[in-house]
């Protein structure tokens, strides 16, 4: 002990100040400055619910500060700090360290290169650096709090959450290491392979595997380019489907293009609802629509090709000879075995050893080939995967060359067609068409087919022009070429009235149809013939008005023109505006029929292709049990 200076020398010293005691190997006591050197064994217990351990400490018993160095460890009830140099001040319980840290609490380790640890609320506030590991995710973050008690952390600058499937960026948020919940408020974006969803907020539901974003909300998937909009959406990572509301529009991708200030751009197509639903399901539990085809004059259901591979069978299990060695004759030679045959391998043995022989249990096996049976036919398509879209209420769908409204649509991928459901009606130039429900089919992206069910209903006028082309049937099929409708079938209780031109492009005649099955023909986008394609001569009646002797407009029964309702741009889709009610033509004569065959005039409709059931109601359930079937459980992961 020096008393001239005051200072003491100790040996195992215990210091009490307060709440807290210190004990260690030796320490210098500086009485004057009321400092502290502690040496070895450092250990500081404050109140039974702090511990700190290192290998050396200066404390100032005036200021209350804890310098502590070399393998410096603080425990709560929570959780372990690590570190090499710390600074604790015992009266605010606040921990600091700036050369690199570690938190260990249970499951979750986080580690930082600047660290503040309050002891009083566990919570601890980490800059640089950041990285917070679980058993569940991977959080690297610039500036981050946690909190050992409730384990929350809270984010304050660019932050990656990172799990097997999925990653979650933000630059302001919280997430919950146990409970695995999250929201986000600024610049954030989830991604899950080729998906990715952003939002102005974000909430997370890791267990749950359950997601809500709320404004200017994107949803992408570059596999099958398609683009979700909405402001308000839901994310179910179990059966990866995606809810979105509120000004919700999707653009999906094609392969057309248009020319935009003399620039090539593509024409991707634009569908708008109230309620926008996409899912990837398995294909083998989607009801597909075939592709329509004609075969003379009659539209049939392509037959699908599917690519079934047999299981290749185990190859033939080829069952060995056995050879035994031979025992040595008295004369010391060894016998020699023949030569076997193709079918028995045979041992020659000398008579000398034949009663030795007899000892031996010599088994000759024949060589035989098991023939494994073939191995049942699989088909790939078994596991594959496909895109829907479910779109309720108010559907408006654009393109450059097709727009269309409805109540409610179905679409996926698998079959590349589009089902509009309840009272849908669909533009094309100068065309209009209706039913009750419509199909349109696409190949390679381009549009191929139209399929219109019960109260199939077509209009088409030329440019600058009052006289509307009708056409009308229980089903109609058109098809498509470049882009354009080329020809169109209407099968079962067909009627029409199509005007034509003299020479000088002046119209000349009406002419009104009645039979069975027509056939239009379309040229430059204007219908150009129309011809008789039923069973037999006189299965059609056709009647030839002058259109200088017409008084009026003339409309087939259920007539109904409704250009007021048309999109007009993608913006009609994007930024929907409220559309004045439907406007009926005001005068509008009723065709008188053709004149009556005594025959009667029957649907003669030949093709397997069944009309799908009009929709009664426009609940998801109906759309749901008309499109798809129950999804089967997937085998558990291995």
């Amino acid at each position: 002990m020096d008393t001239k200076n005051q200072i003491s020398y100790l040996r195992n010293p215990t210091f009490r100040q307060g709440n807290a005691t210190f004990t260690c190997d030796s320490a210098v006591f500086y009485e004057v400055t009321n400092i502290v050197e502690a040496y070895k064994n450092v250990h500081i217990n404050q109140a039974d619910t702090v511990n700190i351990f290192s290998d050396r400490l200066t404390y100032n018993g005036n200021t209350k500060i804890a310098h502590l160095t070399g393998n410096v460890r603080l425990l709560d009830r929570q959780s372990v700090l690590t570190t090499n140099i710390l600074d604790y001040n015992m009266a605010t319980k606040v921990g600091t360290y700036v050369e690199g840290g570690k938190i260990v609490n249970k499951d979750v380790t986080l580690t930082s290169k600047n660290g503040y640890y309050f002891a009083n609320t566990r919570d601890a506030y980490f800059r640089y650096t950041v990285v917070v590991v679980t058993p569940q995710v991977t959080i690297k973050s610039d500036t981050m709090r946690y909190n050992t008690l409730t384990n929350w952390t809270y984010f304050y600058g660019p932050t990656n959450i990172k799990s097997k499937d999925d990653n979650l960026y933000t630059e302001n948020g919280a997430y919950n290491t146990k409970s695995e919940y999250a929201y986000f408020g600024k610049k954030n974006l989830y991604t899950s392979g080729s998906r990715s969803m952003k939002g102005d907020s974000l909430y997370y539901d890791g267990k749950l595997g359950y997601g809500k974003a709320v404004r200017n909300i994107i949803f992408i998937d570059t596999a099958d380019k398609t683009m979700l909009r909405g402001q308000l959406g839901y994310y179910y990572k179990k059966d990866e489907r995606t809810l979105v509301t509120k000004n919700a529009y999707i653009g999906m991708g094609t392969s057309d293009s248009i020319m935009v200030k003399d620039i090539k751009r593509p024409d991707s197509l634009w569908l708008g609802a109230d309620t926008l639903e996409t899912q990837m399901v398995l294909r083998q539990t989607l009801k597909l629509i075939p592709r329509p085809v004609v075969t003379n004059n009659f539209v049939t259901a392509a037959k699908e090709k599917i690519p079934g591979v047999r299981a290749k069978p185990k190859a033939a299990a080829v069952v060995p000879t056995v050879v035994q060695k031979l025992p040595k004759d008295t004369t010391g030679k060894v016998a020699t075995p023949l030569k076997s045959d193709t079918s028995i391998a045979k041992i020659l043995i000398k008579p000398s050893t034949l009663d030795s022989a007899k000892k031996l249990k010599i088994d000759t096996l024949k060589k035989t080939s098991v023939k494994a049976k073939p191995g049942p036919v699989i088909n790939p398509l078994d596991t594959v995967r496909a895109r829907i879209i479910k779109a309720y209420h108010h559907v408006k769908v654009f393109k450059s060359n097709l727009q269309a409204l409805s109540d409610s649509l179905f679409y996926t991928s698998a079959d590349s067609t589009l089902r509009w459901y309840r009272n849908p009606i669909l533009w094309g130039d100068g065309s209009q068409q209706t039913a009750d429900t419509i199909y349109l089919q696409m190949r390679n992206k381009k549009l191929s087919s139209v399929e219109a069910f019960q109260n199939a209903f077509s209009v088409n006028v030329e440019k600058d022009s009052t006289r509307f082309n009708q056409v009308k049937g229980r089903r109609q099929t058109g098809f498509f070429a470049d882009g354009k409708i080329k020809v169109t079938y209407i099968d079962g209780n067909a009627e029409s009235i199509y005007f034509t031109k003299d020479k000088n492009g002046v119209y000349e005649n009406m002419t009104q149809t009645v039979g069975s099955r027509l056939r239009i023909n379309f040229k430059d986008d204007e219908l150009a013939t129309v011809a008789n394609i039923g069973a037999g001569k006189g299965d059609a009646e056709s009647k030839m008005t002058p259109v200088g002797k017409l008084k009026e407009n003339i409309f087939l029964t259920g007539f109904s023109w409704k250009p007021e309702l048309r999109p007009l741009s993608k913006q009609d889709i994007t930024n929907p505006k409220a559309k004045k009610s439907i406007i009926q033509p005001k005068k509008a004569v009723v065709a008188k029929p053709a004149p009556v065959v005594k025959k009667a005039v029957t649907a003669h409709i030949t093709t397997p292709l069944a009309a799908p059931k009009k929709m009664d109601s426009l609940s998801k359930k109906t759309i749901d049990s008309n499109i798809i079937k129950k999804q089967p459980q997937l085998p558990p992961k291995k």
